[in-house]
């Protein structure tokens, strides 16, 4: 006979994994997915990152008045760059899909089995398989300027870890192709109300506003590969937390720094670059840069950008469509440190090495005085231009060399130093996974099954923010990292 005690035992760690509604955290391990195609792709990835934020390159259409939005919504686009995605369960029953997890926006899409546009590889949702999906007859189109998404508003019950909630989204019909692709069935956004297309609460901020979260904050600490010595296409990425930090991923203490303006990107002000031991101070009113996990690489306004690789020995700009990319000899160590008002936060010189070019790629488009018998590679800091706002944008570049740390109240970015042994400012990667407990198996998709691979490993999981919390609070789920979408550019290599 099993006893009753044995029984508890065997079903605590369910009971743990069970929804909090009065509050929790979410430790998540993250895997990610390259493609070898990372440097020849780069003039697009450029171009696409310079109409994420621009002006008038971005905006909100809409054929209801009610709906009309001036905001900007600024999207990842997956068919250039790299992004963060997790698992994220819309509908009853739920189906699961891989959502871009984005710091840049604040909409929740999602692709529809009534997307024409959609390819194969495209887990799509089904709405009429949802017994609590509700269609309004609000269409909405989302321009891009690389790309749009149009469908109609709709509510459905989403849930995302172990929190569950109804929820606002576009159920998408179309979209340009390179949105979606590679498992990648849309984005949820983790920017403020503010800059929401569908004027409605991003589930994070809605969840904070429940107080259904431990504490009024997510959290990241994202894996480097790019000195493995072969290309890996599916491998751990990292850890996000829901509702806490996990403070067996930093040490110290977390440098918290006020947003500029009130929330709505992640924004802080640059305060100063040190390259090749040379110190840039930036005026602060050309310092104002979005903190973006939908963004690769690191784009600097035009002047900021010249001055940078002007203290790269042998450096050069590249032209034509290769125009804001610096180049510089493969075999420089190029050392940058970035301040946004408190510590100067050291970026590897791994990050700052995207790969080598060749005449084929670039068309002999290097200009100045480099010397062509040099290998070239391309450099982790565009030329993003000048005019627009924010004028910078920070993405993977510096954020793998720090946990980040996104609090809505008071409303700041937090940076910290990565624990022993984790990827690291100092060029260190190891192959070996984030090791987190309490971990459930990763949902697969629904509808079509994803490419991408889930890890789990026992080890430590903490709430650095309530020492003495209940553990009935700490729930665990995996999510996966997907870096790209066929044809892309990836920075992990």
């Amino acid at each position: 006979m099993i006893s009753l005690p044995l029984v508890a035992i065997v079903l605590l760690p369910f009971a743990f994994a069970a929804r909090q509604p009065d509050g929790g955290v979410v430790h998540v391990p993250i895997t990610r997915r390259s493609h070898s195609n990372r440097v020849a792709n780069l003039p697009k990835a450029v171009e696409a990152l310079r109409k994420k934020y621009g002006h008038q390159l971005t905006n909100v259409k809409s054929t209801d008045s009610k709906r009309a939005s001036t905001a900007a919504i600024p999207v990842t686009d997956e068919e250039n760059d790299s992004s963060y995605s997790g698992v994220v369960s819309i509908g009853t029953p739920p189906q699961n899909f891989n959502l871009v997890l984005d710091t840049g926006s604040s909409d929740l899409w999602v692709a529809t089995t009534s997307c024409t546009s959609c390819g194969s590889d495209v887990p799509e949702f089904n709405t009429s398989k949802s017994s609590t999906y509700k269609a309004t007859s609000s269409p909405l189109e989302i321009d891009y300027g690389s790309g749009s998404a149009q469908g109609t508003v709709a509510q459905d019950s989403v849930t995302f870890g172990s929190f569950e909630m109804s929820q606002e989204l576009l159920a998408v019909s179309s979209v340009t192709p390179g949105l979606t692709g590679d498992g990648l069935s849309g984005i949820m956004g983790l920017g403020f109300t503010s800059i929401s297309a569908l004027q409605t609460t991003p589930f994070w901020e809605a969840l904070y506003n429940a107080n259904n979260l431990s504490e009024p904050l997510f959290s990241f600490y994202l894996e480097r590969y790019v000195n493995q010595a072969n290309q890996i296409s599916a491998a751990p990425g990292g850890v996000f937390t829901l509702g806490g930090t996990n403070s067996s991923l930093y040490n110290g203490s977390i440098e918290y720094l006020d947003l500029t303006g009130p929330p709505s990107y992640w924004l802080l002000t640059v305060s100063s670059v040190t390259v090749q031991g040379k110190t840039i101070a930036i005026d602060p009113l050309g310092g104002l840069a979005a903190i973006d996990t939908g963004t690769t690489l690191i784009g600097a306004p035009t002047p900021i950008a010249a001055s940078i690789w002007a203290q790269v020995p042998g450096s050069t700009e590249l032209s034509g469509d290769w125009q804001g990319l610096y180049a510089f000899p493969c075999d420089t160590n190029v050392t940058v440190y970035m301040s946004f008002g408190g510590t100067n936060w050291a970026i590897s010189p791994l990050d700052m090495n995207l790969g080598t070019l060749n005449n084929t790629m670039t068309g002999n488009t290097m200009t100045g005085n480099a010397s062509t018998t040099s290998q070239m590679c391309a450099g982790g800091i565009f030329d993003i231009g000048i005019g627009s706002i924010p004028n910078w944008i920070v993405g993977d570049t510096f954020l793998k060399n720090v946990y980040s740390v996104f609090r809505a109240s008071p409303p700041a970015v937090g940076f910290a130093q990565l624990a022993s042994g984790l990827s690291s400012s100092t060029g260190s990667s190891d192959p070996n996974p984030v090791q987190v407990t309490g971990l459930t198996p990763l949902p697969t998709s629904t509808c079509a099954s994803s490419s991408g691979s889930s890890s789990s490993a026992s080890g430590s999981s903490t709430n650095s923010g309530s020492p003495s919390q209940s553990p009935i609070k700490i729930i665990a789920l995996p999510l996966s990292l997907l870096a790209s979408v066929a044809g892309c550019f990836i920075l992990f290599f």
